[in-house]
């Protein structure tokens, strides 16, 4: 039976900093642009011991800290916190979780529920075995989860078990904030909605592939988080592999959730396994030293932390998908903090012309670039005659068709990725959330690499804040005839 769109949004860790950077200014947005349904009440809840007119308060007061200016509108404010209740509730007080279950039931109307556990991914079986043990967990709800979901695979396994308890894999919502991402989504439009890239897009036409997500902030705070999970786990297991694979996967059979998410599976499945005997010429591991952003001096990781550490914070990666479209193509993967700007794209070089007509005149090969952040924008690199007389021979320059997304679109308002995912999750679209299996496949690449560096005891090489990257990451390409871009 299909979904219907839900009548209550529960948000557990309402208070929390997720919720007032991300939810509460995404949910402003979605009220003021009359997206979500009239009826829909928001109930959060949180180990806060707080009232809901406190929470109002609270949500007003995130909006006007995180929210731009001229994105608020106080009619569309009034009209959210008009929708708002809170209730707090605690994991084991049983009590508590009673009170919360009245609401819910008070709350809920008509519609279906959905729970949003903006929480830490170790509660999750425990909240959703609470839900189900007050009735509040059967047909017509559906739960979303943050990442990460695990620190490897039994973890992730545990951690699914627990929630797969009480929820059926239809009505869990897995959220990679990056499957929101308007650049992301266009990906799918640019490939599968025009002709002129689908024969191209295979091992016969393109040269490589290099996946970038670069960051110029430290841990911000987050040490004792980040050092458990460094950046593999904390984004090349997520977010890195979900471009990898929207970039990689074969046609689906059309925009639904099942097809979608059946491609990407397949992608992660025919990564080639990087263990032991790889991982010293596949992957580079660093750890940023103290170092210049913008003329800004900037500790290094381990100063910031206050001890010592093995946690990589930036990781390089060669891979192949061993499959008919890709082989024998390297899909370069690169992630790191405090690198020289905040810079996400996927960029695919397509092979040399197979044979020049112009003596002298150097031609590079074609190249596609999709830009993700800090702006969305669409290049397509080609060879163009440079002006002149050509009396010492034709000679050519690479120019650049470049489509701007902001400035195609002036008249669309950019959104947030959970705008998007919200306004799925309440209508009881999959798409862009993520299955179970695909966790499963990329914890168990992950791991395999994670493995290797134990066993061969690879510590992450220091590099300078500011820089792309230990001086090995330059080798991991050029040795296979290849150079980053930067």
């Amino acid at each position: 039976m299909s979904p219907t769109p839900a009548s209550l949004l529960t948000i557990f860790g309402a208070t929390g900093d997720l919720a007032q950077r991300m939810l509460l200014p995404s949910l402003l947005a979605l009220q003021r642009d009359g997206l979500l349904p009239p009826g829909l009440r928001i109930l959060g809840t949180a180990r806060s011991e707080i009232d809901a007119a406190s929470f109002r308060d609270a949500t007003a007061q995130a909006i006007e800290r995180f929210m731009p200016v001229a994105d608020r509108d106080e009619a569309a404010l009034r009209g959210l916190l008009d929708r708002l209740d809170y209730v707090p509730a605690a994991l084991g007080d049983a009590a508590s979780f009673g009170c919360l279950a009245e609401r819910v039931r008070a709350l809920r109307g008509g519609g279906d529920v959905v729970y949003h556990l903006s929480t830490a991914p170790r509660l999750y079986g425990g909240i959703c075995t609470m839900l189900d043990a007050q009735g509040l967990a059967g047909p017509g709800t559906r739960v979303m989860l943050e990442k990460p979901i695990g620190h490897d695979l039994a973890s992730a396994d545990a951690i699914n078990d627990g929630v797969a308890q009480v929820f059926e894999e239809a009505r869990i919502y897995r959220v990679d904030h990056y499957l929101g991402k308007e650049g992301v989504q266009n990906l799918l439009a640019l490939r599968f909605g025009n002709a002129l890239f689908e024969p191209i897009w295979n091992a016969r036409h393109i040269e490589q592939v290099q996946i970038t997500v670069a960051e110029t902030v430290g841990v911000e705070g987050r040490g004792d988080y980040y050092d458990d999970y460094g950046a593999m786990r904390d984004m090349l297991q997520n977010h890195l592999l979900q471009l990898l694979c929207l970039t990689a996967m074969e046609p689906p059979s059309q925009f639904d959730p099942s097809a979608v998410r059946n491609e990407k599976v397949k992608v992660l499945r025919s990564l080639r396994p990087i263990g032991r005997n790889e991982v010293a010429q596949e992957t580079v591991a660093g750890q940023y030293a103290a170092g210049a952003i913008d003329g800004r001096a900037v500790p290094g990781y381990l100063d910031e932390l206050g001890r010592a550490s093995r946690t990589e914070t930036f990781v390089a990666i060669r891979a192949h998908i061993d499959n008919w479209r890709w082989a024998r193509v390297p899909f370069y993967l690169r992630t790191g903090k405090r690198m020289p700007r905040r810079w996400t794209e996927i960029y695919l070089q397509l092979r040399g012309v197979p044979h020049s007509i112009f003596p002298g005149a150097r031609v590079e090969p074609n190249a596609l670039v999709i830009r993700l952040q800090p702006e969305e924008r669409i290049e397509l690199q080609l060879m163009s005659k440079t002006p002149g007389l050509d009396r010492g021979g034709v000679q050519l320059s690479r120019v650049a068709l470049d489509l701007d997304m902001h400035e195609e679109f002036a008249t669309h308002r950019r959104r947030l990725a959970y705008e998007r995912l919200y306004l799925d999750a309440i209508e009881g679209n999959g798409t862009l959330f993520v299955r179970r299996d695909e966790t499963e496949a990329a914890w168990q690449w992950v791991d395999a690499i994670h493995d290797g560096w134990r066993a061969q005891g690879l510590a992450p090489k220091p590099y300078p804040a500011g820089t792309w990257g230990p001086g090995s990451t330059v080798t991991l390409a050029e040795r296979h005839g290849h150079s980053w871009r930067e």
